[in-house]
């Protein structure tokens, strides 16, 4: 049985913000948007625990404006505890993307858990697509900025830029490991879907944008799966 099958989305918005990890305090956007911001969307549109996304290569339709804005933000995570928000608010200013469109061209790779072909949720995929059809609102780095999408049609080309980006973050690997219970997450198993603990590590790549196509290296994602163990793919 076929394991993967390709997809293809254009997405677009007015505001934008994939943050720089190496910016602690103040929020800078990367100049595009990033592997792991692209498979957000995508999850967002259609995803089942039978699959997961690998993104190919990025296209960028509107490069978009940097620009500068000032919000409120709050100091803490939220929690059980309620916040008071005289005291848990700070401005900061963020340096955000404006007016920016993409291309997503990703792979659906089948899990071992998955008894159907891949192509029905290539063709579940594209249906939503069609329709406009989402689980949650898909959103272009924060949930603030709203993602819309739809298929990909002829007319849709990709600028002519260069970029030399540097190293951009790709995606987080979710570690299990009794050791570090930092965080809580789902892991889909083979059989069954189980509440896990353990870490999450960043993993990053040197991206380079050619002619308006930025392609993501597969070995990336080998090393992902070798992280987070056999249950991974």
């Amino acid at each position: 049985m076929q394991q993967r099958a390709r997809v293809q989305v254009k997405v677009w918005g007015e505001y934008a913000c994939f943050t720089r990890p190496e910016f602690k305090v103040e929020r800078i956007s990367y100049p595009l948007i990033t592997p792991s911001a692209a498979r957000g969307v995508l999850e967002a549109i259609f995803w089942k625990p039978e699959f997961r996304y690998e993104i190919r290569k990025i296209g960028v339709l509107q490069l978009g404006k940097q620009y500068a804005i000032l919000r409120n933000e709050l100091m803490n995570k939220q929690s059980r505890t309620p916040i008071l928000i005289e005291k848990d608010r700070a401005q900061r200013t963020s340096l955000i993307l404006k007016d920016v469109a993409y291309l997503i061209t990703a792979d659906i790779v089948l899990k071992p858990r998955a008894v159907d072909p891949v192509f029905k949720y290539r063709d579940q995929f594209n249906r939503r697509v069609e329709r406009g059809q989402y689980h949650h609102t898909p959103y272009l780095g924060t949930r603030e900025f709203a993602a819309y999408f739809s298929p990909v049609d002829a007319d849709d080309v990709t600028q002519s830029v260069n970029i030399d980006v540097g190293t951009m973050l790709f995606d987080f690997a979710f570690i299990e490991d009794d050791s570090r219970k930092e965080v809580e997450f789902l892991r889909h198993d083979e059989k069954e879907t189980r509440v896990a603990s353990g870490f999450t590590q960043p993993l990053f790549f040197e991206a380079c944008v050619e002619d308006g196509w930025l392609n993501v290296p597969q070995e990336k994602y080998m090393e992902l799966y070798r992280l987070e163990g056999e249950d991974a793919l």
